[in-house]
């Protein structure tokens, strides 16, 4: 009965973002537990706290771009725009265009991609954050940076990994940049 209703429960996010949701119904069929384990990872990974969209969907969409830029990245701009980002804030994010968003926003960006490449900018950017939000911000950018990443790599690693694609906003499509450190964008933008 309980993988009946979790079985429900992922047909209606499939129909909600026309998302693949196989894995996770592999993960469900094959091992309960595992699929009991993982929903609780779900629930860390929507944590929000006190952080305003923008800057929450800046750490999860650049953290995501990281590893994959295919129907996982898809699903967070998807996500985003139901939070009433801006579509081009969203390509903004995407494209690592700091000079086309909000300080705050552009801070979580250059934050987000310090922390992936393990760059010492990151400490600045912390402390920038947490003068912003406090610990709790600071904590809910960790949530999203580590979670979103979580996704691509759990998917590959059940064969349903996908290569980059195009990604859809609105009636828009981009390619997105992955994986690449600031490299001097941080110096250029501040």
């Amino acid at each position: 009965m309980i993988r009946y209703l979790f079985s429900k429960m992922l047909l209606a996010f499939k129909n909600r973002y026309d998302y693949d949701i196989r894995y996770q119904q592999d993960i469900l069929k094959t091992d309960l537990g595992a699929f009991l384990k993982f929903m609780g990872f779900q629930t860390m990974s929507s944590h929000s706290g006190n952080l305003p969209a923008g800057p929450l969907y800046a750490a999860r969409i650049r953290a995501i771009l990281w590893d994959d830029c295919g129907p996982c990245t898809q699903l967070a701009v998807n996500m985003a725009l139901e939070a009433k980002i801006s579509p081009d804030i969203v390509q903004a994010i995407i494209n690592k265009d700091l000079n086309n968003l909000p300080d705050d926003i552009a801070l979580v960006v250059k934050f987000t991609e310090s922390v992936l490449a393990h760059h010492p900018e990151a400490d600045d950017y912390r402390e920038k954050i947490l003068a912003l939000w406090g610990p709790k911000g600071l904590i809910t950018i960790g949530f999203a940076i580590s979670t979103y990443r979580v996704f691509p790599a759990l998917k590959y690693t059940l064969g349903y990994g996908k290569t980059c694609q195009r990604i859809q906003i609105n009636a828009s499509y981009i390619t997105p940049e992955r994986s690449a450190a600031l490299t001097g964008e941080a110096e250029n933008a501040e």
